[in-house]
């Protein structure tokens, strides 16, 4: 997986970009949906109404059997993701309360193959991980990074590539490839994740070699951090690709000037379905990842949401993440 790091990371990132490319605003008369350019050629339409009509699939009782037997007697699976808003992710619906996106729709058909109902619990990112550190919900699904240190208190299944993605204002003659592009430059980034770990580490970096730190921002909300790009408070935002791309292809007021692997340059970056170790449930999650990508219905969320470009081929548990080093 590392040796072929810098063109599997590039590609994929690059190909997701184009893969949100605007094709046409959608309208309420239709439902409420955009659409967007896929990389076959064709047009994804995205439905962003509450009206969801997801994919779903069937049960696998020899999988459903492996879930902990509370889990099992209650009946739900309590899954929790972030309350920002974060398309295609993880975002609300037309209707300003339906939780829709791609996280919510996989962790859906995982429910679905472990014979559960699934229950959506959105809070603000670092309450994900108080409440899993509590029982509280069962697992995460929220874009969340494998990384070395987080392994120390969660078990991973992964079902995702993670690719970051700079953001810059709509002609900003900007092109981000390493620590030396964001010297002195003024970058926005969500606290507690690992896009601030890298940034943090860049920073570092320029300082170590003579160049200036990177004056790095952070803001409440979206919507804050995208006025201090258009107004030029900030020079770059740097996020999950997945919702720099969308945001970029539906505003056309913003691009994609980097892309970087959120493990880091040596290390394909995976997103995974979180639970608190030991919990007994990494196991029956993978398999239930595994049984999706293998029937074809993991593609069509994917698809259905333009993200294809960032499929894996299996789940792995617990596979190397992010380095405490970030190099």
């Amino acid at each position: 997986m590392t040796t072929s790091i810098t063109r599997r990371t590039t590609a994929a990132a690059l190909g997701l970009t184009a893969a949100l490319v605007l094709a046409a605003c959608g309208n309420p008369s239709d439902g409420g949906t955009t659409e967007v350019a896929a990389t076959s050629g064709s047009k994804t339409k995205i439905n962003l109404s509450p009206d969801q009509d997801r994919v779903t699939t069937d049960k696998v009782d020899s999988i459903a059997v492996r879930v902990p037997e509370k889990i099992r007697k209650r009946g739900t699976l309590e899954i929790v993701d972030s309350s920002g808003s974060a398309a295609p992710l993880t975002f609300h619906a037309t209707d300003n309360k339906t939780v829709i996106g791609v996280e919510p729709d996989i962790a859906s058909l995982v429910a679905d193959v472990l014979g559960l109902e699934l229950h959506i619990n959105t809070v603000s990112w670092e309450n994900i991980f108080v409440g899993l550190d509590s029982a509280k919900y069962d697992v995460g699904f929220s874009n969340i990074t494998v990384t070395e240190e987080r392994k120390e208190k969660y078990d991973f299944a992964t079902y995702r590539e993670d690719n970051l993605g700079f953001e810059a204002k709509k002609g900003s003659g900007l092109k981000i490839t390493g620590a030396e592009d964001v010297a002195g430059r003024t970058v926005a980034v969500s606290s507690g994740t690992n896009q601030e770990k890298l940034l943090v580490q860049w920073s570092k970096e320029n300082e170590k070699a003579g160049r200036e730190p990177v004056d790095i921002k952070y803001y409440q909300n979206e919507s804050d951090t995208y006025l201090a790009l258009q107004s030029g408070r900030i020079d770059l935002y740097l996020g999950p690709n997945p919702t720099a791309a969308y945001h970029a292809a539906t505003t056309g007021k913003t691009e994609v000037v980097g892309h970087h692997s959120g493990a880091g340059s040596t290390l394909q970056g995976l997103i995974a379905a979180t639970t608190k170790k030991d919990s007994g449930l990494v196991e029956p999650l993978a398999a239930a990842l595994n049984e999706i990508i293998d029937n074809g219905t993991y593609d069509k969320v994917l698809e259905r949401w333009g993200l294809s470009d960032e499929a894996v081929t299996k789940s792995e548990i617990n596979p190397p993440g992010l380095p405490r080093t970030n190099k």
